[in-house]
């Protein structure tokens, strides 16, 4: 089934054309990632197709029962109302009707009648369930008070919480500006599972590389103005593109060499006045606007930083809180001259507190922090408040260096790297006010690394920047001759950059791990089942494969064995029964926060006990059926 389709559509900003003349279908069952550099449209792609901008040109047909939901890059918020009121404000019936059950229900004059309506209402169109699965998916996301005044909250949490409201909303199409951004690692895991099994379309940006493999199964480019589509995930457009990109390049060619020729004979003073003279000056003026800029994806950056000297920093038994929590608690390193080191967590657990204060913009509560003389720290926060939208861009580079010395010796100006960061010269005099979010991200990166520091403490250096910048900067880490600390919740970026991990695993806990991302999920994982082995074994579940060689000597149930094996069924049975009813209980709760979080919990304890159980029910079988076979 066809849910939109968008005909020959334009858009410009400004000056700047962002798509001419494209089109774009999208079916029930697409999942499409958006891709391009920053400022080429994406975002403005994605609000025309909601209805929220305007086309220039073009139009964009939508079926009559087809439903959207769009989570804008910067989403609006009534900071007044809690965190579940902001959820429910879609205009849906089953939103509009919960809205007003909520209200009733928190009215400070109970009004039984119109409650009894209301629940009544409720199940007529089990919304319910949208309420618990609203709650449900905030927990996922890390927001747990559903009560909060959202106006009390981080920008991020504010993010979060637009993005369950978008999910909850049922819809046909769901459209997703930068859905990953300020969500932690498992958050992301959980909303990747989340989209796979979601039915409908998706249409999103993203910059996950990982994301776009795993969610999507088309992916559609913005470059230079024209819309580009391949099928398949993230790994198969690369394919494309690369193919695309060398057959571009070789008609290119020969459109210059034929260009050359044409152009000799134009000079030799030939009049148009044969109706065969005229035809070949017409083609050499389509031959001149058929040229088709050929861009190098890999740019090549190996800027000198200032030498290091032996003692770069030390953190001794360092520890820091926040209004009596502790987030950082007694830690030490030793930071090495090419350490690459990448930091997750939770959200709010403390990760950004560390790389504050290594760079001193906050103080200890205990503890040294030493820092040798020569080091020169360059950070990378996450905001840009700090820059001046009247500023041009050249001229906010300039501020930081006019020139930059290579690892060669060479020296290049401000204005060459900008155009190495995709700042083409016509747009390095725009004012800053002008640019994108991403755009604005990106040349706040350049301005880190054009100080020329020889540490670089990065705080999620991948949101809002493009893939083609994510390369360049990977790149350009690749040759720095330093140490470089970086947060992020991207797992390309820490598989690609990161050769030790510092996990922040609560309680004021940060464990350190040598390896990218994936190896210390990985180690995390075996260690998790070590423990869980470990517990299993004091319960007096023990692992066959630990006694093959006694099960061999004696095929028999010992007393303990047999009694366990006699009541297994009936256990398990009672168990799925806990679960189902816990389940209704579930759906009942309402907005008793407090009760849905004691019954996901006893939900989880009761899963875990039956999966353990279903192991063991497996394991006596196995040897019940030896037995029999043995008699």
């Amino acid at each position: 089934m066809n849910f939109l389709s968008a005909e020959n559509i334009s858009k410009s900003y400004s000056e700047k054309k962002l798509f001419n003349n494209i089109n774009l279908g999208i079916s029930e069952g697409d999942k499409i990632g958006v891709i391009g550099i920053n400022g080429t449209g994406k975002s403005t792609l994605l609000k025309v197709i909601a209805g929220v901008e305007v086309l220039d040109e073009g139009k964009i047909t939508k079926g009559n029962s087809v439903t959207m939901e769009f989570l804008r890059q910067n989403p609006t918020f009534d900071f007044e109302a809690t965190v579940l009121e902001q959820v429910f404000k879609g205009d849906t019936p089953a939103m509009k009707l919960i809205r007003e059950y909520e209200k009733a229900i928190n009215h400070t004059i109970i009004d039984n009648d119109k409650i009894i309506k209301l629940t009544h209402e409720m199940d007529l169109i089990d919304a319910w369930t949208l309420e618990n699965e609203a709650k449900i998916i905030l927990t996922k996301l890390g927001v747990s008070d559903f009560d909060a005044k959202v106006g009390t909250l981080s920008g991020g949490q504010k993010k979060r919480i637009a993005l369950a409201a978008a999910l909850i909303n049922p819809s046909d199409l769901l459209i997703l500006d930068e859905p990953t951004n300020h969500l932690d690692n498992d958050s992301i895991d959980w909303l990747e599972q989340y989209l796979n099994k979601r039915k409908g379309a998706l249409l999103m940006i993203t910059h996950d590389r990982y994301f776009l493999d795993r969610v999507v199964n088309e992916i559609i480019e913005i470059d230079g103005g024209k819309l580009f589509t391949y099928k398949g995930s993230y790994s198969n457009f690369l394919e494309k593109k690369l193919e695309r990109e060398e057959i571009e390049f070789t008609n290119e060619k020969k459109r210059a060499s034929l260009f050359k020729k044409e152009l000799a004979w134009i000079r030799k003073g030939a009049k148009a006045r044969t109706t065969k003279q005229k035809a070949r000056i017409d083609r050499f003026d389509q031959l001149e606007n058929d040229k088709i800029d050929i861009s190098e994806d890999k740019i090549e950056i190996s800027v000198a930083g200032s030498r290091l000297g032996k003692k770069i920093i030390e953190l001794q038994h360092i520890s820091k809180g926040f209004n009596g929590v502790n987030l950082i608690e007694d830690f030490n390193y030793i930071l090495l001259r090419n350490d690459r080191v990448g930091i997750i967590g939770p959200n709010g657990s403390g990760k950004s507190t560390l790389l504050n204060l290594i760079s001193g913009k906050l103080s200890l509560d205990s503890g040294i922090i030493e820092t040798g003389e020569t080091v020169k720290i360059g950070v990378y926060s996450q905001e840009t408040y700090h820059m001046d939208d009247n500023q041009r861009v050249i001229e906010y580079i300039r501020e930081g260096a006019e020139f930059i010395s290579t690892a060669d010796g060479y020296k290049i100006s401000a204005s060459q790297m900008l155009e190495r960061f995709l700042f083409l010269s016509t747009d390095q005099w725009t004012p800053i006010s002008k640019l994108s979010g991403g755009e604005k991200r990106r040349l706040y990166l350049l301005r880190v690394l054009m100080e020329s520091p020889n540490i670089l403490l990065l705080d999620e250096p991948t949101n809002d920047l493009d893939i083609q910048t994510l390369t360049i900067l990977e790149d350009y880490l690749d040759e720095f001759q330093g140490a470089v600390i970086t947060v992020s919740h991207d797992r390309y970026f820490l598989d690609r950059i990161a050769l030790k991990i510092f996990c922040f695993e609560g309680n004021a806990k940060i464990t350190k791990y040598t390896g990218n991302y994936s190896e210390v999920k990985e180690i995390i994982k075996e260690n998790e089942v070590t423990s869980n082995k470990v517990i299993n074994k004091n319960k007096d579940m023990v692992d066959v494969s630990n006694q093959p060689n006694k099960r061999e000597k004696s095929l028999k149930f010992t007393f303990k064995e047999q009694r366990e094996f006699d009541e297994i069924d009936f256990i398990i049975s009672d168990l799925e029964e806990q679960i189902a009813e816990i389940e209704i209980l579930i759906g009942k709760a309402g907005s008793d926060f407090t009760l849905l979080q004691k019954l996901l919990k006893d939900k989880e304890e009761l899963e875990t006990s039956l999966e353990e159980k279903m192991e063991r029910w497996i394991y006596l079988n196995e040897i019940a059926e030896k037995i029999q076979q043995k008699n």
